[in-house]
């Protein structure tokens, strides 16, 4: 940390400066939000900020902000900084997001109409130093070096936002050979670009200085104009007028009237809970973890206070453990946490804590359980009226089973429980939710020594942690209880989601068999795909060259070969998926198709190759569920994401083809709800028409061609179907009329003409989008049919771009998550069935709204039939829930 004085220290950072210089510095296309909010500007200036906090340990701060171009200075000089062009499309509404990360994090933002955020700095740098601080201006404006002094220094970004140079005194004298007094005057005879203030014709930097130099001030300069002598001499004096502007322009305002006093800029406390919700939705982790760490997790409320210290019993002793779980009684909950790993299907279980609500909290190590504790343990797990409370249940759930040990009774899963209250949002945590929910933060190995006391003569601090960890666990299961009544999702939580757990690790366990050999051979051949179309590409050029490398392919496509220029990026013109296949169709160039072609290929040979590796010594393959992702409810698929499996192209379809079923077991079973989405926007929507469509059985996307473009089904073209079909589920998931051209390849306003005639045939569905949206942002969230809500607080605000993704989560929401939920009903549903059977037949994966089932021996037909009647019943819809079902050898086999 550095240190001018020991004197307070105020920071102060030209907001609007630092957020430009963050997005000219991170690429944009890699950060951004899975909503499609960019995020580059606001990611490095947060991580600027974060720094900075760090090596400067100011005791006040506070960032400035301009609010528009129209200042005093703009009416003194109408051409000041009108060169500036208009603000990227990507950079709009950031700076909104940087003021939600300030106020998140307790800091002022400030802002004066008519005034520019330096005006703003110059005046609290005055006061403060006059109030006998220090003061640290962040800014890449040079006119702030007019304010350095003793006790100003300007912290001058010299590349992107991660290299700060101290601007003192000194160091301003020796890059200019001026005072800092004296530099507002040489920056009035240099002008500046950047903000179109004329310079003098022939005059640059170096002569501006040493006039400076030599007559000690402007105004000595220009009342002695006439003695220079030259063409410098002569241009100044034709240019006095203009230099006078400019000085008048570059003096900062020092004396502004605002409503904030430096006295209360000082650095507060930030509300955790706060900083979680704006670092989450922003998909920050790493730099809300950065924050904590340098501010010390910030906060009275959420220090370790203590709140989870109590006595802790290390089971040293035969029997020991039975005899704790004995004594606690039968139908009271205890909160477990548990040390382990899993994945893959299976896990291991080092050491597990547990605790009732209030008494001693009990520690063991499960590898060093004898048969009477290990026994009773067990029974404890096995036992459905014990209920648990647990974080991330799934995988202990596996960690268990890898000891014989099977999970029952789970009555909380504070990971899931914090889901449904903060959907969307990543720190899910035990530890994160602890500071965000209770304000607390859970001991860590530094700071138990002493506070914990433990029954047994052992001081490893890992054991108190564990213990910790439980109490918090059954903190957290009450608080987000009661949460979760609020908002009306226990029925959801109770019927689906926990329930839910087991299944799905169950799931994972079973895994599905892959025929290596077979895979093994499908990747050979696509190496040699690979291959074929690099040298195809070389051939074309004239020269090898690295298909991968984006530089590369700029400079063959847009300067040897003269092709039409593609979107603009910082490193030149995108030479992405989307541009490839845009040349290849505009142009008759020859190279675009073979990239994609060698794109497309070398995508599906890593996918086989990331598959191979995974297989355990039975062939078998074992994704991870992920349940608390997706916002909408939807299951994710992980290590690996069998939900990016190929399946539109026959090349595609061919790495299904090596996923087969196991030994043992009769075939795989596929089972996929056909047009769920547009279901539930019959049913939601109430469309007499769209109803009768799915009542009668009709090709859906036919008949409602049909209607919008006035012919008759027999009569429909396929491009005609083609449209109407993107139109509808482009509905569904809330695409605007400029996506849906994207989609189709035409215009907005074609686009928008046949969203029109779609909705002069389909009236109620636009009544519902609308009321939707409507009703969204007068209660703050959306609702699926199952009762799992989404907060959308953006509805009301004042930003457009974020106003207008939040309409168009609200549209998508209730529809994408209602099939979510029906899904997981059936899951659950078609499993409780096959165990009332007696069936051997298993749920092996759930993809997007397929299932994929093992099917025991001569099952065949039974679970054809148990399936398709489970899945269809699974939605109490207004039509009907059709379920397309096929059965093969392998995945692909069985597709229908």
């Amino acid at each position: 940390m550095t240190k001018l004085t020991d004197r307070p220290r105020l920071l102060l950072v030209d907001g609007h400066s630092l957020a430009y210089r963050a997005f000219f510095a991170l690429p944009v296309e890699n950060f951004s939000t899975t909503t499609g909010q960019p995020t580059n500007a606001v990611y490095g200036f947060t991580s600027m900020l974060i720094n900075t906090l760090r090596d400067e340990a100011p005791t006040h701060m506070a960032v400035a902000f301009d609010v528009s171009r129209q200042t005093f200075r703009s009416e003194v000089f109408p051409e000041y900084k009108s060169n500036r062009s208009a603000s990227p499309s990507e950079f709009k509404g950031q700076v909104d997001l940087i003021v939600e990360v300030l106020d998140a994090m307790s800091i002022p933002s400030i802002k004066v109409a008519g005034f520019e955020a330096d005006d703003i700095l110059a005046t609290l740098a005055t006061q403060a130093v006059e109030q006998g601080m220090d003061v640290l201006l962040l800014t890449g404006d040079r006119d702030a070096f007019q304010l350095v002094s003793e006790h100003v220094t300007v912290l001058y970004p010299k590349k992107g936002v991660s290299d700060l140079a101290r601007m003192g005194p000194a160091e301003v004298e020796a890059r200019y050979g001026l005072t800092p007094a004296q530099y507002p005057d040489f920056a009035a005879l240099r002008g500046d670009p950047s903000d179109n203030l004329p310079n003098i014709p022939s005059v640059g930097e170096k002569t501006a200085a040493k006039w400076i130099r030599e007559y000690g001030s402007l105004v000595e300069l220009l009342d002695q104009a006439d003695s220079v002598k030259g063409k410098v001499g002569e241009a100044l004096r034709a240019h006095i007028d203009q230099v006078k502007t400019n000085r008048h322009l570059t003096e900062l305002v020092r004396d502004m009237e605002l409503e904030l006093t430096v006295d209360q800029l000082k650095v507060v406390d930030f509300d955790p809970e706060r900083v979680h919700e704006v670092f989450d939705s922003l998909q920050f982790r790493v730099l809300r973890d950065r924050l904590f760490e340098v501010v010390g997790n910030a906060g009275v409320e959420a220090a370790n206070t203590g709140a989870f210290d109590g006595e802790v019993t290390i089971v040293t002793e035969v029997g020991q453990l039975a005899d704790w779980l004995s004594e606690q009684a039968h139908d009271a909950p205890l909160a477990m946490a548990i040390d382990g790993r899993w994945g893959a299907g299976t896990g291991d279980v080092w050491a597990v804590a547990l605790t009732p609500a209030d008494g001693e909290a009990i520690w063991f190590d499960p590898g060093q359980l004898l048969p009477i504790d290990d026994e009773a343990f067990g029974d404890y797990l096995s036992d459905p009226m014990r209920p648990k409370f647990m974080h991330a249940a799934k995988g202990a759930s596996l960690a268990f089973a890898a000891r014989g040990w099977e999970l029952a009774g789970l009555a909380a899963d504070i990971e899931l429980s914090a889901y449904l209250v903060i959907a969307g949002q990543r720190a899910l945590g035990v530890g994160d939710l602890t500071e965000r929910f209770l304000h607390e933060t859970l001991p860590t190995s530094a700071d138990t020594s002493g506070q914990l006391a433990l029954t047994a003569e052992d001081d490893d601090s890992s054991r108190l942690m564990l213990a910790a960890q439980a109490r918090a666990i059954y903190a957290l299961a009450i608080k987000l209880d009661q949460q979760i009544i609020e908002r009306g999702g226990s029925a959801l939580l109770a019927n689906i989601e926990l329930p839910l757990v087991t299944l799905l690790a169950t799931m994972e366990r079973h895994g599905i068999a892959l025929d290596v050999e077979y895979l093994t051979d499908v990747e050979a051949q696509y190496a040699k795909e690979v291959d074929k179309a690099q040298a195809t590409a070389h051939e074309i050029v004239g020269r090898p060259f690295n298909l991968g490398s984006p530089k590369q392919l700029q400079e063959i496509l847009f300067v040897e070969r003269e092709l039409p220029k593609t979107k603009k990026i910082k490193t030149g013109f995108t030479t992405d998926a989307d541009a490839l296949g845009w040349l290849a169709s505009n142009t008759e160039d020859l190279l675009p198709p073979v990239l994609l072609r060698w794109r497309d290929v070398s995508k599906l040979r890593q996918t086989v190759a990331g598959l191979l590796p995974l297989a355990d010594g039975q062939g078998r393959i074992h994704t991870t569920f992920q349940q608390t992702i997706a916002a909408t409810g939807r299951l994710s698929s992980t290590d690996p994401n069998l939900q990016n499996i190929p399946i539109r192209t026959e090349e595609g379809r061919r790495i299904r083809a090596g996923f087969v079923v196991g030994q043992g077991y009769d075939c795989l079973l596929t089972a996929d709800y056909s047009q769920i989405e547009m279901r539930i926007m019959a049913h939601l929507s109430g469309d007499e028409k769209l109803i009768e469509t799915f009542r009668s059985g009709e090709d859906l996307h036919n008949t409602m061609a049909a209607e919008v473009f006035g012919v008759q089904p027999s009569d429909v073209e396929a491009e005609q179907r083609r449209r109407i079909k993107a139109m509808s589920y482009g509905l569904a998931y809330g695409l605007s009329a400029f996506g849906l051209s994207q989609q189709l390849g035409t215009s907005a306003g074609d686009a928008k003409a046949l969203m029109d005639r779609y909705f002069e045939r389909f009236g109620a569905v636009a009544e519902y989008l609308e009321a939707t949206v409507d009703q969204a942002r007068k209660t703050g969230y959306t609702e699926t049919l199952m009762g799992r809500r989404r907060y959308l607080p953006d509805l009301t605000s004042d930003n457009r771009q974020r106003r207008e993704m939040a309409e168009r989560m609200a549209l998508n929401a209730p529809i994408q998550g209602s099939a979510a939920d029906i899904v997981k009903l059936a899951m659950l549903d078609v499993e409780r069935a096959l165990r009332e059977a007696d069936m051997n037949t298993r749920l092996l994966l759930q993809v997007h709204d397929e299932l994929v089932l093992e099917v025991g021996q001569g099952e065949v037909v039974a679970a054809t039939a148990l399936v398709r009647l489970h899945m269809e019943s699974a939605g109490d819809l207004t039509v009907p829930l059709a379920v397309s079902v096929g059965v093969g050898q392998n995945w692909q086999e069985a597709a229908h």
